[in-house]
């Protein structure tokens, strides 16, 4: 198993990495593609003295076993050169690992990996939303929700309450 987690772009820039690089890493790496997986955590932003350096430096951290060690440079330059498209600065790491201690458990009554990508047109940020809408459904009406605070007030607060 070859983990490439990249740290300081966002999940749909690492699933789209994902399926661009992945056959050409398996290539070079002369394993299955089902072998190569890429991790994007969730809020992976990287920092530098308290300032978000997200897109501006990107760190890839590539795990793979130490058969994998001789094709370094190789996968090395095929990273570099997607992820440079990306990001404007890129670091990447190899750690490498003895095959005898990885573990994996398949549950057979399942395939492998699910097939439909999520796209950035299939994601909503909001989630409050949704459950605003679900509120909806039921006929229920979201407190939060009153029109009497939609306009923004233009009067004089101070003199309407007699403070000069």
């Amino acid at each position: 198993m070859i983990t490439i987690r990249i740290i300081g772009l966002d999940q749909f820039d690492v699933g789209d990495l994902s399926k661009k690089l992945t056959p050409n890493l398996a290539k070079v790496y002369e394993t299955s593609e089902s072998e190569i997986n890429f991790v994007a955590p969730r809020d992976t932003m990287l920092f530098h003295n308290g300032v978000d350096q997200s897109l501006w430096n990107c760190i890839v951290q590539v795990k793979a076993p130490h058969r994998c060690e001789a094709v370094e440079s190789f996968a090395a330059d095929i990273l570099m050169a997607a992820i440079k498209e990306v990001a404007i600065n890129v670091a990447i790491e190899f750690t490498y690992y003895e095959e005898a201690h990885r573990y994996e458990y398949l549950n057979n009554e399942f395939d492998r990996f699910i097939e439909a990508p999520i796209s950035r047109a299939d994601y909503d940020e909001d989630e409050d939303d949704d459950e605003l809408d679900d509120l909806d459904d039921l006929g229920l009406e979201d407190e939060e929700e009153d029109d009497e605070f939609d306009d923004i007030y233009d009067g004089d607060v101070f003199k309407e309450h007699g403070i000069e």
